[in-house]
């Protein structure tokens, strides 16, 4: 697995309007915390209009509240096409969010591998599973902020559950999960809510999948359920 590192940004753009506000925090039911520009993970961020304008114009456009702390892991649902990763990166590109996302290491091979590490991928071997969980925490815990990007199903094929990495991950490392979204139904590209997982599985997933719901998929015969696997419990 590709190491976990984020770009440095200029200081001077810090804007104390891009922290997460008491509202926002009550919505998203979570405990405000008050960061520094060296811990929030958007301080930095230089929103480009002409991004915006351009998604405008075929008629997309972007919500996505401020992270409520320093490192979130971001679920993106559903994954059922490669136009996901295009409008995914056209509202990273417009809100200028730090975001790392991980995907199968098939992809990064020769200059577009290069292309796509530059872009925030993280290459991951799925075939050598043994460990993903605790090299991922060892590598970030060595980070003062991270906005990482999962697609829980793992494919773009229809699957009857998610894979439960991002349980594991976002529990080992004390990490707030946002429910991301690509819906086609509305053109929106963004977060429902940030929330904290509880450590019930079984409320946890049924607390998402109401979330989810409605959410218009670009192939919706491909959206996956939205379970875990009994044996993942």
């Amino acid at each position: 697995m590709d190491r976990l590192r984020l770009c440095p940004h200029n200081p001077r753009s810090y804007k104390p309007s891009s922290i997460l506000s008491l509202r926002q925090a009550c919505q998203a039911q979570q405990t405000v915390v008050l960061m520094t520009p060296e811990t929030n993970p958007i301080a930095h961020a230089r929103p480009r209009p002409w991004v915006a304008a351009l998604m405008r114009f075929f008629g997309w456009r972007f919500e996505l509240p401020s992270p409520p702390a320093p490192k979130v892991l971001i679920l993106v649902y559903p994954h059922t096409s490669n136009w996901d990763f295009f409008w995914g990166m056209m509202a990273k590109w417009s809100a200028d969010w730090p975001m790392r996302w991980m995907a199968k290491h098939t992809l990064f091979i020769g200059p577009i591998g290069s292309l796509l590490r530059y872009w925030g991928g993280i290459a991951v071997n799925r075939k050598a599973a043994a460990g993903f969980v605790e090299a991922t925490k060892a590598q970030i815990d060595t980070l003062d902020t991270l906005l990482l990007v999962i697609t829980p199903e793992g494919t773009r094929r229809y699957v009857d559950h998610w894979k439960s990495g991002f349980i594991r991950i976002a529990s080992a490392c004390d990490m707030p999960v946002a429910l991301g979204y690509v819906d086609y139904k509305r053109r929106v590209v963004g977060i429902s809510e940030y929330m904290r997982l509880t450590g019930d599985d079984d409320a946890d997933m049924a607390h998402i999948a109401a979330a989810y719901a409605g959410i218009g998929a670009h192939t919706p015969d491909n959206a996956g359920a939205i379970r875990l696997k009994k044996s993942a419990r």
